[in-house]
């Protein structure tokens, strides 16, 4: 077991001493009776378009955006709302950031330029050094933390299947500019959410392809196919906050997660604990400052549901996404005020110093 500290700063005697120490096994709770794999169909995004039963039911969060800018408070502008949209337009537009297979270019390679070097494999013999590789070229392409770990397929969406080569799991945060996350729940915060989402398919793109010149298979995945949070639990990035996300050492919640699937073979980071549960349980400040008190004020996790969108099983602090959903409605974009009132994430934004808002 190793351990090292990272220093913080003081936010009204609510900020975490940060002791990192890797374990055996990940930091989760299961009753493995009660767990099942996730049916994309329960996401609150997907119950937009077909769940009749409840309130949020063909409510896009977008469609009242034009009165929200006829009102002119600071944050929702025109301006504002045209970045926010914007941000979103690689992970959009790039539909190769999330291919399963060697993506096609816009344009035909000229003859000098035309290896396919997918037909033969790298061979491996210190998966060690090809984890190495594997980091540094993440980093290269923006992925701001990266881990590994076998792939757990009780974590894969219930209606997807992956062959069974696909051992291994590449899981990367993209760490969100702290700047416009202070703006939540105004638009700038949401361009900050849009740019993580593009950045996240131009590192699935490049690592994807790396991973497949070198001769091997890559699945590249963003909030599909599987769930993203206990991967990244699994690979060492985190452990589970009250707001329900991962929570990292070094950004808190302020981050974006991605993941490939691969049968390069690589060898497993291991699971880290900083006290996060036990940090929860006192801080409560998420949940104090939800506009609809969709996160629970309760003094110990559960394994009791708040909603169907919830998937049951491990013992947590579930948060009621339909209120949290129905309030993006209203507001006309998308809320991250757990992210921003989150002590480890104002620890992390603290020694990053963000510069002031512009729009």
């Amino acid at each position: 077991m190793t351990s090292h500290d990272i220093k913080t700063s003081k936010h009204k005697g609510k900020i975490p001493k940060i002791s990192i120490k890797t374990v055996q096994k990940p930091s989760y709770i299961v009753e493995h009776s009660k767990l099942q794999r996730f049916d994309q169909k329960a996401i609150i995004f997907e119950r937009v378009m077909w769940d009749s039963s409840w309130e949020g039911y063909k409510k896009r969060y977008d469609e009242k955006v034009l009165d929200v800018v006829t009102q002119g408070k600071d944050g929702y502008s025109r301006v504002d709302f045209a970045l926010a949209y914007a941000s979103w337009i690689i992970h959009d537009a790039f539909a190769g950031g999330f291919s399963w297979t060697k993506i096609k270019t816009y344009r035909t390679p000229v003859d000098n330029i035309g290896i396919d070097w997918t037909k033969t494999k790298h061979e491996v013999d210190d998966p060690q050094k090809t984890n190495a590789f594997i980091k540094r070229a993440a980093k290269l392409f923006g992925a701001s933390l990266i881990g590994i770990c076998r792939l757990n397929r009780n974590w894969l969406y219930a209606d997807v299947k992956i062959p069974e080569r696909f051992e291994n799991a590449i899981v990367m945060a993209v760490e969100m500019d702290a700047g416009g996350i202070t703006t939540s729940p105004a638009a700038p915060a949401a361009a900050s959410t849009g740019v993580g989402y593009s950045k996240m398919a131009f590192i699935l793109a490049g690592v994807g392809e790396f991973i497949r010149n070198l001769g091997y298979e890559a699945i590249q995945c963003g909030n599909d196919t599987a769930l993203s949070i206990p991967l990244a639990i699994d690979a060492g990035l985190g452990e589970l906050g009250r707001n329900g996300l991962l929570i990292t050492p070094h950004y808190g919640p302020r981050i974006r997660l991605c993941k490939i699937f691969t049968d390069l073979p690589l060898k497993y980071d291991k699971p880290i604990e900083f006290g996060v549960k036990e940090f929860c349980k006192k801080c409560k400040l998420c949940a104090k400052h939800c506009e609809t008190e969709a996160i629970s004020m309760d003094n110990e996790p559960t394994f009791e549901v708040t909603c169907r969108s919830n998937n049951p099983g491990a013992l947590k602090w579930y948060v009621d996404v339909e209120r949290c959903y129905l309030f993006w409605w209203e507001n006309g974009t998308d809320c991250s005020t757990c992210i921003k009132i989150c002590p480890y994430n104002i620890m992390s934004a603290a020694r990053i110093n963000p510069s002031p808002r512009e729009f």
